[in-house]
């Protein structure tokens, strides 16, 4: 690899990697307790016959510098699939050098190579810093749309009809 910038795929071989990739980005949002992931739920989500998400590794040189997780929903109004990021981190030594921008652009090229209708993602409203950048890309930060989710206990009391 030498000592340029590379994005790739992970592999199963990446898994511990990506792990380490998703408590560092816990950690910098302050989620850190929240992460109940393990090597084997990556491998499982990730590498199965039909995996449900997918991962970028950025490197540079031999040193992984980020990585991204994405997987596709879908938009009736468009009645297209689009392409989600649901994490992207980059290591705070690497940040400012275009690295977080070089692997959006490389989700985005793979959005339009597939046919996506759209390529979307949430922004924790504390992160101006990650706001800035993806207003400077191009893209809407929607103002009048609000996450919701139903997890964990809550989930299972929903699903019962309680």
């Amino acid at each position: 690899m030498g000592d340029k910038f590379e994005i790739r795929p992970a592999t199963e071989a990446d898994c511990e990697l990506v792990l380490h990739f998703i408590r560092r980005l816990a950690d910098y949002e302050k989620l850190l307790d929240q992460v109940t992931a393990t090597v084997d739920d990556v491998r499982r989500e990730l590498f199965s016959e039909a995996p449900t998400a997918h991962a970028l590794i950025a490197y540079k040189g031999e040193k992984a510098v980020g990585f991204a997780l994405y997987f596709h929903n879908f938009s009736t109004f468009l009645t297209r699939k689009g392409l989600y990021l649901e994490d992207i981190f980059i290591d705070p030594d690497y940040r400012g050098k275009g690295y977080g921008k070089a692997i959006m652009r490389y989700l985005a090229n793979l959005a339009v190579k597939e046919k996506c209708g759209r390529f979307e993602w949430v922004v924790l409203e504390w992160n101006q810093p990650a706001i800035g950048f993806y207003e400077k890309v191009g893209a809407t930060v929607l103002p009048d749309w609000r996450l919701c989710r139903l997890t964990g206990e809550a989930l299972e009391r929903f699903a019962k009809g309680s």
